[in-house]
């Protein structure tokens, strides 16, 4: 199984991936390590990605996805996934690997006020993500229909056991 945490930059993804892959004994992959170095330096430099900046990182990510799949590598990855066509890119069964993509792709949506994610990101250092670019975060965000929300006001250990009792695991 793959679980997708997603969300704006600041949301926790990583943190919280990472706690719920040791919790799980489960492998860990953080989507920002798939970046290419000119995407990271222009969000260095506050510039926001456009769709077609993301499009060979959004091919490596699926790649990734395709193959943890096809070796039943069970896998939490932090990932922004911020519109449903990147989404639906990510987890699409065009090589059948993914009968039913609910079955072995789970998603998970870190939610937070801008407010809470801005406090954060103000209080973040030696990242690229900047609370510049989170106005373009929350504008290019589609919050995804039909999965689990889970608020991100709480603490990473709320966090971690509300993700575990909703996805059963």
């Amino acid at each position: 199984m793959i679980i997708l945490l997603m969300g704006v930059s600041g949301s926790g993804k990583t943190t919280i991936g990472k706690l719920l892959a040791e919790s799980l004994d489960w492998k860990f992959s953080d989507a920002d390590d798939f970046h290419s170095p000119e995407n990271i330096e222009k969000m260095q430099h506050g510039i926001p990605l456009s769709d077609l900046d993301r499009v060979p990182w959004l091919q490596d990510l699926r790649t990734a996805i395709q193959q943890w799949l096809q070796q039943n590598q069970n896998m939490v990855l932090a990932c922004s996934a911020l519109k449903d066509s990147y989404r639906q890119f990510l987890v699409s069964d065009s090589d059948g690997l993914c009968p039913d993509g609910s079955d072995r792709i789970k998603l998970v949506y870190l939610k937070g006020s801008y407010e809470l994610i801005q406090k954060r990101l103000q209080e973040r250092h030696n990242h690229y993500m900047t609370e510049k670019l989170l106005d373009s975060q929350f504008n290019t965000l589609e919050e995804p229909l039909n999965t689990i929300y889970i608020d991100i006001a709480q603490t990473p250990e709320e966090i971690l056991q509300n993700i575990r009792t909703a996805l059963a695991i």
